[in-house]
């Protein structure tokens, strides 16, 4: 059995109907499951996770893709979130009986088919990337929509497929294969959105912080809160409980409490199983003691010697 995740993420977190739209056309393809969509309005942003069959999960993408492109106008979005397009980002995950090799070339048969056949241009990024430039994400994002009307026309950004103008509407669209990321936010009880990005900066590696962490100081207006907003790229090297740690020292300097934290989208039962495990400090711990995840490595096990 061989079973890939998506988790494409939609400029739209406002217009719940908008959201439901486009998650229907992955409820209509076979063999795909949605796990799991959520909005927030202070981003604008929405992230669906879906799972299944590889060819079937390439299809849904498309669908939600097209949908997205007919019913989301960047001209009018306003959001914290950076965003380039009306889909943002599209990562495929090997989940099961896939290799990273056939991930990467299942997101450039999705990519050229978004870009020949919805007129939207389309980068590659991580695994997938034509060039080291374009394996992180940010480093593609930067300028955002408005910026990439400009952006566009240098050579060394011309798109991987499709058209090289952006679409009007829709913008443009990251695909790529990449490992499972944990998109995990920290909430801070202040509304000094400074402390929010002095707090980011030292725990993203792009500013000295940890190697395997992304992160951006957002303002969450209804609330009146700022939050640290993160991507874990590699929970097994930058586990979340070392990320949340510093963040509460950083806090604590500036005399901020932690309000709470979330994670937006699904997260791998391991990154649970070790924050558990570093906070109750348990002695002779084993995952393999927690029976849903045996239950779980038998089934696999045994789908896999059929």
């Amino acid at each position: 059995m061989k079973i890939v995740e998506s988790v494409p993420n939609f400029s739209e977190g406002r217009k719940q109907e908008v959201v439901e739209a486009i998650v229907d056309e992955a409820r209509a393809v076979d063999k795909v499951w949605v796990l799991d969509y959520s909005s927030d309005p202070d981003h604008n942003r929405s992230v669906v996770t879906i799972a299944g069959d590889p060819n079937a999960v390439v299809t849904a993408l498309f669908n939600m893709s097209k949908k997205a492109q007919e019913l989301i106008d960047l001209r009018k979005h306003r959001g914290e979130h950076p965003r380039m397009g009306a889909v943002d980002v599209i990562p495929l995950v090997p989940i099961m009986g896939i290799t990273k090799e056939e991930c990467v070339e299942l997101s450039k048969e999705l990519g050229e088919k978004i870009g020949e056949e919805l007129e939207i241009p389309v980068y590659l990024y991580e695994y997938s990337a034509s060039s080291k430039e374009r394996e992180n994400l940010s480093g593609i994002r930067k300028g955002e929509f408005e910026g990439f009307h400009e952006k566009i026309k240098l050579p060394n950004w011309k798109p991987d497929f499709g058209p090289e103008k952006v679409h009007p509407t829709a913008g443009v669209v990251a695909v790529g294969c990449r490992e499972f990321l944990i998109a995990f936010n920290v909430n801070l009880g202040t509304d000094n959105i400074e402390i929010a990005r002095k707090i980011a900066k030292a725990v993203r590696h792009i500013s000295g912080g940890f190697k395997y962490v992304k992160a951006l100081g957002f303002k969450l207006e209804e609330r009146g809160i700022v939050q640290v907003s993160m991507n874990l790229t590699n929970y097994k090297k930058t586990p979340v409980h070392r990320v949340f740690e510093i963040i509460k020292l950083e806090a604590e300097r500036y005399g901020v409490p932690i309000v709470g934290s979330e994670i937006v989208g699904m997260v791998p039962m391991k990154a649970l199983l070790d924050v558990a495990d570093f906070y109750l400090r348990l002695e002779n711990y084993d995952p393999d003691l927690v029976i849903e995840k045996k239950l779980l490595d038998t089934i696999s096990r045994e789908a896999d010697e059929q």
